[in-house]
């Protein structure tokens, strides 16, 4: 079963602690190792008051991007834009597979609020 470890009368107020177990070293190597990063990336959006996004974001918007510029070349690079746009996509598919999640799913959605981004009011751009 699940054990609690309380540690009660501490004298500072202002810390925390985080208590890692593990069935053996190598695992708890991991452990530290994850949380440290977690912690050096929080730290780092406190510092600079902004996020870069990830997930897939960048790629999924270039493609989206890419789609819509292909659109206006009528050589045979068009095709080639097209499939590179196409290959961009893998790298969110990837992340939400890896993730157990429904990866076309999460993708049409990606796409979707990237494509709603990325209409320029005015310049007839759907």
């Amino acid at each position: 079963g699940s054990e609690l470890i309380y540690i009660k009368g501490c004298k500072t107020k202002n810390c925390q602690s985080i208590i890692l177990r593990g069935p053996n070293e190598m695992m708890l190597d991991e452990m530290s190792r994850t949380v440290h990063d977690a912690l050096c990336t929080l730290k780092r959006v406190l510092e600079s008051s902004s996020i870069i996004p990830g997930g897939g974001c960048i790629e999924a918007a270039l493609s989206i991007y890419l789609e819509m510029f292909a659109t206006s070349i009528e050589t045979r690079e068009q095709l080639a834009i097209d499939q590179f746009a196409e290959a961009l996509l893998v790298i969110p598919k990837t992340l939400a597979v890896n993730a157990a999640l429904d990866s076309t799913e999460l993708v049409s959605q990606l796409r979707s609020y990237h494509n709603e981004s990325q209409k320029i009011k005015g310049q007839g751009i759907d």
